[in-house]
């Protein structure tokens, strides 16, 4: 049995997708953020870095991982599923992983913070942003025109990507003209895992959509990044 501590965020879902995919029991934990739970105690035992997602794995002593990416490799060696075991195979994905985690995730995420949330609009910086983006996705586009799938065949690699650039709308960063790119969001949208996961621990509405609740949302991440 795994314990997952998670908030619906793009980190959180790449733990919560990868335990879908693999079937493998576990039980939610949600963190609510903007009460600092994150920074009690008791969740600092199991991440010391005070951020989501993190697990602990009850067969195993209860032993933690914090990280997504570690998790997402833990749970991976644990099944024997989505993570070749051969050193070139996992080199691919690997790469494809450290891919987002260096890239994607953190110019996504300041894209986020100067779009949405930063209460002064720093154009130079906006730009800045999610021009890199931008440029990230062009790079998964040339991949994706050669590959189904990120990494010869599915993997963690697909999984950590996709929660984030599922959510390019909200950082302002256009996915016109990359159909491979694009071929791919479609692909990964309908498998039942990535549904299942990507609700956990709970649904986020269509926030382009819903401009009350875009407006909430970026208040209370406005709370955090300023914290």
């Amino acid at each position: 049995m795994i314990d997952l501590y998670t908030t619906s965020t793009p980190n959180g879902w790449k733990a919560s997708i990868t335990l879908e995919e693999l079937g493998m029991t576990y039980e939610v934990h949600a963190i609510d953020l903007l009460k600092g739970e994150q920074k009690q105690d008791a969740f600092l035992k199991i991440n010391p870095n005070g951020r989501i997602p993190a697990i602990v794995d009850r067969d195993e002593d209860n032993f933690a991982v914090f990280e997504s990416g570690a998790i997402m490799i833990y749970l991976a060696e644990k099944a024997g599923r989505l993570l070749p075991s051969d050193r070139r195979g996992r080199s691919k994905v690997i790469q494809w992983l450290m891919f987002q985690m260096g890239g994607i995730g953190p110019m996504m995420g300041q894209a986020n913070v100067f779009f949405r949330y930063f209460p002064e609009k720093i154009q130079p910086a906006i730009d800045r942003y999610q021009n890199e983006s931008r440029r990230l996705f062009e790079v998964l586009d040339r991949r994706l025109g050669e590959s189904e799938w990120l990494a010869d065949d599915f993997s963690i690699a697909d999984i950590a990507n996709w929660s984030w650039v599922r959510t390019h709308e909200w950082s302002g960063v256009s996915v016109d003209g990359l159909d491979h790119l694009q071929r791919w969001l479609g692909v990964m949208k309908e498998r039942p895992a990535c549904q299942r996961g990507a609700i956990i621990p709970m649904r986020v509405p269509n926030l382009e959509k819903d401009t009350e609740g875009a407006a909430a949302f970026a208040k209370n991440a406005s709370t955090l990044v300023q914290r």
